[in-house]
């Protein structure tokens, strides 16, 4: 998901995904020590797009400001 899409969320949406992301990526990080993740770049997408999201939401606390 590129930064358009995040922009174009709401506030509310912005923070069910950010908390569905840390989730996702907690989950990520049980399955790695398992042995059970094939491809470990998920790890870093997930990252990059809670660092997105976090992003956005400062973005707009300092427009509002």
């Amino acid at each position: 998901m590129e930064i358009d899409d995040i922009r174009a969320m709401t506030d509310e949406e912005l923070q069910e995904d950010l908390d569905a992301t840390h989730r996702a990526l907690m989950n990520l990080r049980f399955r790695i020590a398992t042995l059970q993740l094939a491809n470990v770049n998920e790890i870093r997408k997930a990252r990059k797009r809670i660092a997105r999201i976090h992003t956005v939401i400062r973005e707009r606390e300092l427009a509002r400001a």
